[in-house]
Order: structure tokens, then sequence, then C-alpha cells
């Protein structure tokens, strides 16, 4: 079982559902929210505080949740499959309080349409590989404006998948792990 890896809940064990997801390693983890923190000083913004993250493809919740250990005052899950969605909502009930998470219980691509009363300072893309449209995604969290000026757009896919970017998003940073690429846009 992983476990939280930084901030209040270091070390609290998350349940995963066996075969139907692919959590992000404690790695990968530590890479994006080093890299998350060392963006937010550099730039001068607050990604925590009074802020929220949106985990599409939630899953077992752990970058959501690893997030409002370190302090983040929202996590919003999309996640659409129920027996996945039963052990996601058993972590936030033991991780969070009932107004530090929201549960979107749809496809991805119409879960993004809800309006989030949280400012997102990030959003975290990480669909079953080769499954879901990556850019259609991305288009639509710009048409919604879901998207601010600060916030970080994270997407965790195969390394060989081609993301086209839309123009007004820039890849700021690109990790490669094994056969995995997270890419950092803003």
């Amino acid at each position: 079982m992983p476990s939280i890896i930084g901030g209040k809940y270091k070390r609290t064990k998350i349940k995963v559902p066996n075969k139907l997801v692919r959590p992000t390693s404690a790695l990968k983890r530590e890479a994006i929210f080093s890299i998350l923190e060392s963006y937010s000083m550099q730039n001068s913004i607050d990604i925590y505080k009074n802020k929220s993250i949106i985990d599409i493809f939630a899953g077992s919740g752990l970058i959501g949740l690893e997030a409002i250990s370190r302090g983040m005052k929202k996590s919003y899950f999309i996640e659409n499959n129920d027996t996945v969605y039963k052990v996601l909502k058993s972590n936030c009930d033991k991780i969070c309080k009932i107004n530090e998470y929201e549960i979107i219980f749809e496809k991805a691509i119409s879960g993004i349409n809800k309006v989030f009363e949280v400012e997102p300072s990030v959003i975290f893309i990480d669909p079953p590989y080769n499954q879901q449209d990556i850019n259609l995604i991305l288009l639509k969290i710009l048409k919604n404006k879901i998207k601010s000026k600060d916030t970080i757009i994270i997407i965790e896919s195969e390394k060989k998948h081609k993301i086209e970017v839309p123009e007004n998003l820039i890849v700021f940073k690109e990790k490669i792990y094994g056969k995995t690429k997270l890419l950092f846009l803003n």
C-alpha cells in the first residue's frame, strides 16, 4: 500500500483498487511536488493557500490527497468507475475534512464542466494510458476558463504518447521516468 510522502499526513497508508488504477509512484509524486513548489517560489505564487487541485482520473486519489497533506485548501477528484470511487471515498474520508474534498462522479470530459468554487492552482491529468484524448481535455479546460494565469497543468502519460499542447499553453518542464512522461504546463 502506498502512503502520503509529505506534509501533515506523511506516512498515512492509502488503499489502491487492484488492477483498476496505476498509482503515481512515490518517486514521481516527490518530483511533482518539488517542481510545483520550486515553480511557485520562483514566480512568487502560493499554490496551497486558499487554492485547490483538480485530480482528473483520480483513481485512489494519491495526488489530491498529497496536496491536502501539504496544505491545499481543497481537492476536486474526477472519477467515474464505481469500484474505484468507493476506494477513493474511503481514502478521502481517512485524510480529509468533509469541506476539503469533492468527488465528481463523471467521465473526465463532462466532470470538468463543473464550476470549481475554490480556484485551482494545479490540474493533474493522468488518464489510463492510450484510452483518453488528453488534447480534448486540455481544450475543454481552456474553453471553460478553469485555468487561471498561474494554474499549472500536469500531465502524466506514456513517454511515447504525443500530446498536442494548445498554443496558449507552454511546457515549462518535462521529466521522463522509465516509460512515463510528466509534462508541466502553464
